[in-house]
């Protein structure tokens, strides 16, 4: 029986696990995890800490007892120190100090990503805090309780720290949102959105200090103050969110690597070494927007990477179409969603790109409920015409006209043929000539 060593088992991993142990069953699978839970949903950790949810028990949708049931070997709180290529042997320890060797036939690295730790001064003090997995979120809310624990400072304005940002204010928490950039938001959307974002954040109550960076962290023990290259800031928390990098601890020495140092991989989630294979944040992910190898970390990239992954190491050949980096925020009921590339991006890699905008109301004007403005931009390239990125934001729900922006970019639509799709019409939907086609009709 072909044994198939799949290391990490969340979202990538439980895909990729899943889908072998449900289609394929002459396979031998073992689980290596070092965590004590499967399949956290980390998306759902700010409603989770703002009490928008009451409990943690909807953020788990897998676990050992499920793999098992299946016919899976699964080893949780054990770590993978070191895996010979060559040999196609594993070698773990879990937290009583057991050693594993495991030998494999095909592996598959689902080891995701590990939160940036900036070198400051402080960063080791009580209440510094990441917010990666679900220790992290339950260590937070238990600290939350606290009655001295009034001023809470946000360092990074990207998703993460937006949602945590309104998370800890609607707990009635002061909150501080720190970047160095000039907005929020800035690698998903153009300032011409993230602006809306910001007076949202702002009415509010959250303090928004923008192009300062941190340079170290004060306290006694434990966090008192946030030093920026500019001034300081009362802090009771600080949570550390500039970002993530690929956790490629594991073959860094063995495999090709992307420049951020994520696993290289082809669309079947192959590695440099053909029984190897690297999904999810770890690995990087063909993107169709710019149509090049790219790194784009997002659980839903993940999820299509492990079904890829688990076909092709059971003998399925299938090619991964590419993804888009299709994203979306809901911040005190402001919905922004975009995919692709903003114009900003585009300029700055190299492409004669145009935007155009376009602003309307979802429905006609004589519908006078429920009846919200909607923002839109699209990016195009100037030569080819093909669309390279789109935005939205709206208090309405606007978040599955995404998607078909989505496959605009998968499939290379051009602006001009966008603006003749069929797109049909309903007063209780939408206006007759609707904001898709307006905004493509403003491509000259």
């Amino acid at each position: 029986m072909e044994r198939i060593v799949v290391i990490g088992a969340n979202h990538a991993g439980t895909a990729a696990i899943n889908t072998i142990l449900d289609h394929y069953k002459d396979k031998k699978v073992v689980i290596f995890d070092s965590n004590d839970n499967i399949s956290f949903l980390g998306c759902g950790m700010a409603l989770w800490i703002g009490d928008q949810i009451h409990s943690s028990e909807g953020l788990f949708y897998c676990s050992k007892d499920i793999f098992e049931e299946k016919g899976a070997k699964v080893y949780m709180e054990t770590k993978v120190d070191r895996i010979d290529y060559d040999k196609k042997l594993v070698y773990a320890e879990d937290k009583y100090g057991r050693r594993y060797q495991q030998e494999y036939d095909k592996l598959i690295l689902a080891t995701g990503s590990l939160p940036i730790s900036p070198d400051i001064e402080g960063k080791e003090l009580d209440n510094v805090q990441y917010v990666k997995l679900f220790q992290n979120a339950k260590d937070v809310i238990d600290k939350l309780h606290h009655d001295s624990l009034k001023n809470v400072v946000v360092v990074g304005a990207g998703y993460i720290g937006v949602e945590l940002a309104e998370a800890f204010r609607r707990v009635g928490k002061n909150v501080t949102l720190i970047d160095n950039m000039h907005t929020c938001l800035s690698g998903y959307y153009d300032q011409e959105f993230s602006d809306i974002m910001s007076e949202n954040l702002e009415s509010h109550g959250i303090e928004l200090v923008y192009g300062e960076t941190v340079k170290k962290l004060t306290g006694n023990g434990k966090v008192e103050k946030v030093v920026t290259d500019k001034k300081e800031y009362n802090a009771d928390m600080v949570i550390l969110g500039i970002g993530f990098k690929p956790n490629n601890q594991l073959g860094k020495e063995d495999l090709e690597l992307f420049p951020n140092g994520a696993f290289l991989v082809d669309k079947r989630q192959q590695t440099s070494r053909p029984d190897v294979y690297a999904i999810g944040d770890c690995a990087t992910v063909f993107d169709n927007s710019i149509q090049k190898t790219n790194y784009i970390a997002l659980a839903t990239n993940a999820v299509r990477s492990g079904i890829v992954a688990a076909h092709n190491v059971c003998g399925t050949p299938l090619e991964s179409i590419g993804v888009q980096g299709s994203n979306g925020i809901c911040i005190w009921n402001l919905k922004m969603v975009s995919t692709g590339i903003t114009y900003g991006k585009a300029k700055k890699l190299g492409y004669d790109a145009e935007a155009v905008d376009y602003e309307d109301t979802q429905k006609p004007a004589f519908i006078d409920h429920d009846n919200y403005k909607v923002k839109i931009r699209i990016v195009y390239d100037k030569k080819t015409r093909i669309i390279l990125g789109a935005q939205l934001c709206s208090e309405y729900d606007i978040s599955m006209a995404i998607h078909m922006f989505s496959l605009a970019i998968q499939e290379q639509v051009t602006i001009d043929r966008l603006k003749l799709t069929d797109i049909f019409f309903l007063p209780h939907f939408n206006q007759p000539y609707n904001y898709f086609t307006m905004a493509a009709l403003q491509a000259k």
